[in-house]
């Protein structure tokens, strides 16, 4: 595999990731980890799928292909789509009209593929179609290594994230309980980063406390072209004494660029970090919040954040948090986000928080799903893999 499909795996890649593959899963608790074992099958499938697979490739035209247009790809779209199940074996056809069934596999494929399931065959749509099924093992093969290090113990609560899915899922007794869209860290310079921690507090009604490096290349030329932009923003300058000033002047601009004076945004709707926000220690100082901008879950590539990560139902994952924590229904949280207060909950049992990295995904359904890997960690295990001492004995 070449160009945008990567690199292929090298000799030792391979055998360091067929040593590791044949090894048990990592044991950190004696129940099993349901994704492993989801992704071990998904591998084995896509293996027998890429022998049996003729790689053809799909002919590209100078427009999209609408439903109803006559296209030369629709013998091999039908089997491609037949061989993965997107398709049913009894609607293959050797017509060269794009139509009916065969659409409606297109749409299904585009859903797994991270893709707008509008049903035309664009230019990023064949671009998935015509990826080597052996690229999909390649994708399989390295979220298999990821789980196989089992990220968090499946026993006890726990919040996963997965980066390049923009997607959170929580479970509870190793089952899944809540799913929702994700907002995670800009490539390729604010990454959200591989991390495992345990979520301690939720506070309703935060502050947003400024990081440094945005309130002086960011906030700071806001305010010196508009002064207003503080007040309409519903931003506040602190000292360091806690002091909090009211007005701007021109050395208050140049101790804002020094970082001796900081900016926080005041809480309430219009905060960037919506009315929840959810703590777990961290070496990079992120966390979980909602939004001000709640449209930005309906783009379907959204690494858009500095890297914290945005929640598409910020209510349902307090609620979910704080399931077991004495007096915190939903109507109270309700309550707190609309409030007039900032409150902070500490719970009283941590939960497990973890950002994955897997491009591959096996649900619980038997569909595969696959994703673009926006921050090249495919890449980097593929090194790590490749620099591995192999142990045949």
């Amino acid at each position: 595999m070449l160009g945008r499909y990567g690199r292929v795996l090298c000799g030792a890649t391979l055998a360091s990731v067929c040593l590791l593959l044949a090894q048990a899963p990592e044991q950190s608790s004696a129940v099993p980890m349901a994704e492993y074992a989801r992704t071990q099958n998904a591998l084995e499938r896509y293996r027998a799928l890429a022998a049996e697979d003729d790689g053809v490739i799909l002919p590209e035209t100078g427009k999209s292909v609408e439903p109803g247009d006559h296209y030369d790809g629709v013998p091999r779209l039908s089997r491609l789509l037949a061989l993965l199940g997107d398709l049913s074996d009894g609607a293959v056809s050797d017509a060269e009209v794009y139509q009916g069934q065969l659409v409606r596999a297109v749409q299904r494929f585009q859903r797994r593929h991270g893709l707008e399931p509008h049903g035309r065959i664009d230019k990023a749509t064949l671009a998935q179609l015509n990826t080597p099924l052996s690229f999909r093992v390649h994708q399989l093969e390295l979220a298999l290594e990821r789980w196989r290090r089992r990220p968090y113990d499946p026993s006890l609560p726990a919040i996963v994230l997965n980066l390049p899915e923009f997607r959170l899922r929580a479970f509870r007794a190793n089952q899944l309980d809540l799913e929702m869209k994700i907002v995670v860290g800009q490539a390729p310079e604010h990454k959200t980063p591989l991390l495992s921690s345990q979520l301690e507090s939720v506070i309703f009604r935060p502050y947003w406390n400024v990081p440094l490096s945005i309130q002086r290349s960011e906030l700071v030329p806001e305010i010196i072209k508009d002064p207003s932009f503080l007040s309409v923003q519903h931003f506040q300058i602190t000292a360091q004494d806690g002091v909090v000033e009211d007005e701007i002047s021109e050395d208050m601009v140049s101790q804002l660029r020094s970082g001796n004076l900081r900016l926080r945004q005041a809480p309430g709707p219009a905060n960037v970090l919506g009315l929840v926000k959810f703590v777990f220690p961290n070496d990079y100082q992120v966390y979980m919040h909602a939004t001000s901008e709640p449209w930005l879950f309906a783009r379907l590539r959204r690494d858009l954040s500095h890297g914290c990560i945005r929640v598409e139902r910020a209510a349902d994952l307090a609620e979910w948090v704080l399931r077991e924590e004495s007096g915190w229904p939903r109507d109270r949280i309700v309550k707190a986000m609309h409030g007039s207060e900032s409150i902070s909950v500490t719970l009283t049992r941590p939960i497990q928080v973890v950002t994955m990295y897997v491009t591959a995904v096996a649900l619980d359904n038997g569909e595969v799903h696959f994703f673009d890997d926006i921050y090249g960690e495919d890449e980097i295990l593929e090194r790590r893999l490749a620099a591995s001492p192999v142990n045949p004995g």
